[in-house]
């Protein structure tokens, strides 16, 4: 039996853009997926999903997943009609939409299957499995969310002229963060839609906001570095009214980043796709939201250092 594992994450900034070449900047999170892969009698494959969830999640997953599984098998060059194996799910990450449960899948099972097989991938190697892996669940992943499951720590993570490619802030003190989530599940394969109809009906707003976004991103990884956590928060909080603008939030999110505000958060923003709004005018309640806050007066996010 052989086992991998991969970070959760969080993303402070730049969420939606990545494959705009906007910069995003992502913290992997102290919490982990574990995949064990055992070699079995019979054909194929089999999986034990033991994560736990927010309500009905892994259901709506189950289909991604299972093409997320045979694309990373495909991609590794194993033939489980030759070689079956059971694949478990287990960890301290729960499943769920905006943490990167589903890259953290894609990387845990990457490594375990790396070793069962005694294929020698590099950690490089191992972060493009996860990736191609995040097809099945974002249509064109941008990367972000399996580099951080992958490499952990701190990251400033960008797209250019289709090279990926980020950098490991170096964060003087672990901080605090606190990520809400309101239980809904989303599609996120759908977010590049919605996002391509925003710059064909504005492009020249479109591009306002984005460059908008870039600086902030930029400005931010200099509070981090510096270990300014009020002007972080104050860059998150700015940010979120741009998304608040571009639909990419809604009436739930904006409450609990009030909330959190006025229990003391430097800062409080939407993370993930968001998505709110997008799917012809649902009502905000019927679409997932997750948002995260920066600072207590204590610090802010806890994250591996990789």
């Amino acid at each position: 039996m052989s086992k991998g594992t991969g970070f959760g994450k969080t993303i402070l900034i730049g969420d939606q853009f990545v494959l705009h070449e906007v910069p995003a900047i992502v913290a992997a999170l102290p919490f982990e997926t574990v995949a064990t892969v055992e070699l079995i009698e019979g054909v194929g494959w089999v999986l034990e999903d033991n994560r736990s969830e927010v309500p009905g999640y892994k259901e709506k997953k189950k289909e991604q997943q299972v093409d997320s599984i045979n694309r990373i098998l495909d991609v590794m060059k194993i033939d489980v009609q030759k070689n079956p194996i059971k694949i478990t799910l287990g960890g301290t990450l729960p499943a769920g939409s905006g943490v990167g449960a589903s890259a953290a899948g894609c990387v845990s099972l990457a490594w375990a299957l790396n070793e069962t097989f005694s294929l020698g991938l590099s950690i490089d190697g191992i972060n493009h499995v996860g990736w191609e892996g995040e097809f099945a669940y974002h249509s064109t992943p941008s990367g972000v969310d399996n580099t951080a499951s992958t490499y952990g720590g701190v990251l400033f993570y960008r797209v250019k002229n289709e090279k990926k490619m980020f950098d490991q802030l170096q964060i003087e003190h672990p901080f605090e963060i606190v990520l809400a989530n309101s239980g809904i599940t989303a599609d996120t394969s759908k977010l590049g839609g919605y996002i391509a109809q925003l710059k064909q009906e504005g492009p020249k707003h479109f591009g306002s906001h984005l460059k908008t976004t870039t600086e902030q991103a930029y400005e931010m990884r200099e509070a981090l570095e510096a270990n300014d956590l009020e002007k972080t928060g104050a860059i998150m909080s700015e940010n979120h009214t741009i998304l608040i603008e571009m639909g990419l939030s809604h009436d739930i999110l904006v409450h609990l980043c009030n909330l959190c505000l006025e229990k003391g958060a430097f800062g409080a923003k939407v993370t993930g796709g968001g998505q709110g709004r997008i799917y012809g005018g649902a009502d905000p309640g019927e679409r997932f939201s997750e948002i995260c806050c920066h600072g207590n007066g204590k610090g802010g996010i806890q994250s591996h250092p990789g």
